[in-house]
């Protein structure tokens, strides 16, 4: 087996910039690797307890360490296993103090008895490392609900047979680079196993001869790392008026709120968090769900993530990288959640103007702030180095998540209400796609521009990289992939048949005579077309593995056609409208599907005191009451030349000329549904909306959408992570 090209290419260079005396990770995980078999030795697992083993609400209120709490919170150095819930320890009591067994075979058993057969895999697990027997772990069929906590157990017990790499799909990408075969593609490898595979690799590099497997683990993190670099930014402000921050900057770490609800690692799911959320705070249940979110997301920070430190709503006090993931600190009395970050304070700096949207204490960093952020960081400090984490940040979450659907996929169908900026999301993948990610989030015309270049069709080309097309009730297969259509006759006045290919098939010409570059299609309102007329025979070649190899004949001209691997697909649709139901399953089956929520941390502006995010956070509130959450409103109505609008004008024209007409479809015509929405903008006789002088409109809409909702890190009276 020969080793992958990425890797093998100046690893010699690599090597020798590697500092291995200077790295302690080697000595720090072999002084946890003790910690665990002082106080859990193998001979003691036959009768280990499920309280010393399980994580639990009092482990968290205590310095004893279980088993599983020592795994992921107390041996960082040996390798992280945080983030996700408490589920991947496969038995853990929950905040209720129930207690919660993963697999469905070891459900019904009581919670006694599972924990025994579960004891039993364990101790099979450590019996057949210790003879050399793995491949009988692989028939434990309990501990493969648990792999990176059974693989991170088994290399620290058995250090030599394992590398400490614990997430499956760092497994997989080192495998790749090191040239082999990762079979963890499939279901029934299990993680141990892979890891045993990827050992072997790794000992078959010369260069790597004599290093601990620390040190190897440390090298392919440093020059390999798995995690994408184009991460999520979060603002998160340590405690109100930033009072936390010097304990967060001296212990090197974020703390934030709501200790209320216990360590976020027993929820399971944003909505059972929201349910925490709403027995402690029922008065601001409506903001709760977005909160719930919010949490999980700082719950789930990996190392290298990047969190900007804020003092109200100007001041930058500090950039850090996450080192450690989260965990629930018994070493203070509140704001208990915490996750370890090395902090740059050359990044300190004042705005110009408030950031509204940093009124909460947590905040996505949209790429056009972050990059101001890093311009300010650099008046400060003339040629000092940006921090790894944080370089080359481009891509936003939603577009990365896109782009890699279509490489897995081929199809993806962004579905979401109006005005969240589907169509807008679309084609900053098409930008990603082609190389202009820095024209994601440039000013309009620079990106209006970009998007032009690409839509222009070359000389001779029959289709450009980018094509976008709505569909329509009678936009049909002769549009899309071929049909006799009327021409100008040569020679003779009048007109005749002829036959022309579709805007699919000049597409499918035009990536076949460039293979390397990817060719994509934009179909707005995809939904509102006939899908199974427009696509005919072509639907079955859609599937990726059926591209290029395949090809069928059409029925109209009897020409042969396959779909070149490098034809990419994105359609778009409103879920509020509701011929959603004319995509057939087949169709279905073929393209993947992202939901486009509205998203308020662009709506960072406010108008006569009332800011625009929580004024459409709490209008979707009421429309999800109503209608439920496919009939909510995009950030769009409140955006202008994609910046939020700034004038009482601006919004009075937007509420009462998109937003209003928009709710009145959404109720049918009945006064009392609107009202229900509404509320006092609705005339109780007429049953109509109100128009008041644009200079009054901010403070009545704040009065009927904000007044007693989730309020920022400055009010006391609210949950917040002060």
């Amino acid at each position: 087996m020969t080793l992958g090209g990425e890797f093998r290419d100046g690893i010699a260079e690599r090597v020798a910039r590697f500092n291995r005396a200077g790295n302690r990770r080697a000595d720090e995980a072999e002084v946890d690797r003790r910690r665990v078999l002082d106080m859990f030795p193998l001979e003691s697992w036959p009768q280990l307890r499920l309280e010393q083993y399980a994580l639990g609400p009092a482990t968290h209120r205590t310095t004893t360490y279980t088993f599983c709490r020592l795994l992921e919170y107390g041996t960082s150095a040996f390798g992280s296993i945080r983030g996700g819930s408490a589920a991947k320890h496969i038995i853990f009591q929950h905040r209720t103090g129930e207690w919660r067994v993963v697999p469905a075979a070891l459900r019904t058993l009581g919670v006694e008895e599972a924990w025994r057969r579960l004891r039993g895999e364990f101790v099979a697990a450590f019996e057949a490392a210790r003879v050399g027997a793995y491949e009988r772990i692989d028939e434990l069929e309990a501990l493969s609900y648990g792999q990176a906590l059974t693989t991170k157990a088994l290399a620290l017990y058995f250090p030599d047979a394992f590398l400490p790499i614990f997430s499956a799909a760092h497994v997989r990408h080192f495998t790749e680079l090191l040239g082999g075969r990762p079979r963890q593609h499939s279901s029934g490898v299990r993680t141990w196993q892979a890891n045993r595979e990827l050992l072997a690799l790794v000992r078959a590099v010369p260069e790597f001869d004599g290093w601990h497997p620390h040190e190897v683990m440390a090298y392919l993190y440093a020059f390999h790392d798995p995690r994408p670099r184009d991460r999520v930014i979060w603002k998160i402000a340590p405690g109100r008026g930033a009072k936390l921050w010097d304990d967060c900057l001296a212990n090197a770490r974020m703390r934030t709120g709501w200790d209320e609800v216990g360590s976020l690692g027993q929820y399971e799911s944003d909505q059972e968090l929201k349910e925490a959320l709403d027995q402690h705070w029922p008065h601001s249940a409506g903001g709760n769900l977005r909160l719930a979110r919010q949490l999980l997301a700082f719950r789930d920070l990996e190392p290298g993530d990047v969190i900007v430190a804020n003092r109200g709503k100007s001041e930058v006090l500090a950039v850090g990288s996450v080192t450690d993931g989260y965990s629930y600190a018994t070493d203070v009395s509140r704001y208990r959640h915490t996750v370890g970050v090395a902090w740059d304070t050359s990044y300190a700096q004042h705005f110009d103007s408030p950031r509204h949207a940093w009124q909460q204490t947590f905040a996505k960093v949209p790429a056009t702030l972050w990059q101001e952020i890093r311009r300010g960081r650099g008046s400060v400090v003339e040629g000092s180095a940006e921090p790894a984490a944080g370089a080359d940040i481009e891509l936003p979450t939603a577009v990365r998540t896109v782009r890699n659907l279509l490489q897995h996929k081929g199809q993806v169908i962004l579905q979401g209400p109006p005005g969240t900026g589907k169509t807008r999301l679309a084609l900053s993948v098409a930008l990603a796609i082609a190389g202009r990610a820095d024209k994601i989030d440039a000013p309009p015309q620079e990106r209006a521009t970009a998007l032009a270049e690409l839509s222009e069709v070359p000389a001779g080309a029959p289709a450009a990289r980018l094509t976008m097309v709505t569909f329509h009730p009678s936009y049909g297969y002769e549009d899309f992939v071929e049909g006799f259509k009327p021409v100008a006759a040569q020679g003779a006045a009048g007109l005749r048949l002829a036959m022309t290919d579709g805007l699919f098939r000049r597409v499918c010409a035009a990536a076949q005579a460039a293979p390397d570059e990817t060719y994509l299609i934009v179909v707005d309102e995809i939904n509102r077309g006939d899908l199974p007329r427009i696509l005919g025979e072509l639907i079955t070649l859609l599937e990726l593995d059926k591209r290029d190899s395949i090809p069928i004949t059409l029925p109209t001209s009897g020409r042969q056609q396959t779909v070149p691997a490098n034809v990419r697909i994105i359609g778009t649709m409103n879920s509020a409208d509701r011929s959603v139901g004319h995509i057939d399953a087949a169709i279905r089956r073929r393209f993947a599907f992202v939901d486009v929520p509205p998203d308020l941390d662009v709506l960072d502006g406010e108008v006569g005191g009332l800011g625009l995010a929580s004024l459409l956070e709490g209008l979707n509130d009421k429309l999800e009451s109503a209608f439920g959450p496919d009939h909510l409103l995009g950030q769009s109505y409140l955006l202008a030349d994609d910046q939020p609008i700034g004038t009482a004008e601006q919004l009075a024209h937007a509420f009462h000329h998109e937003i209003v007409p928009l709710v009145a479809d959404y109720c049918l015509g009945q006064p009392d549904l609107l009202r229900s929405v509404l509320g006092s903008l609705v005339d109780d006789h007429s049953g109509r909306v109100v128009h008041t002088n644009p200079h009054d409109l901010p403070g009545i809409l704040a009065d009927e959408f904000v007044a007693g909702r989730v309020a920022g890190e400055d009010d006391d009276t609210v949950p917040t992570g002060e």
